[in-house]
């Protein structure tokens, strides 16, 4: 796969990153596209992981707070569907709010 394809792949759900990123494990030279997004993909699963946590842990509890996070939850598919635009258009744009921190924090994807 190219870079262009390994980014946008990279949001098609976990077995979709675990594809991107064993291709990109192949791909000579690394690209810059590809570590962007998979980052970036890789941090809206982290986040999704832990709100959907969450979610369940105050449902019960606090059913304000878990309407907050469902509002939160969309926020997430919004981002899921920007970062995957960008992918498909080739650039390296950040997602608002978070992504400038995925990719400080998911270093370890090179």
């Amino acid at each position: 796969m190219d870079a262009k394809t390994i980014a946008w792949v990279s949001y098609l759900t976990l077995i979709g990153w675990i594809i991107a990123y064993v291709s990109y494990g192949n791909l000579n030279p690394k690209s810059s596209l590809a570590t962007y997004h998979l980052r970036q993909s890789f941090g809206i699963m982290v986040t999704s992981l832990a709100i959907y946590i969450a979610f369940w842990m105050l449902v019960f509890m606090v059913p304000f707070l878990s309407f907050l996070i469902t509002i939160i939850w969309i926020a997430l598919v919004v981002l899921w569907v920007l970062g995957l635009i960008s992918a498909l258009n080739g650039e390296e744009k950040p997602l608002p709010v978070v992504g400038t921190y995925y990719q400080q924090w998911f270093q370890f994807i090179k």
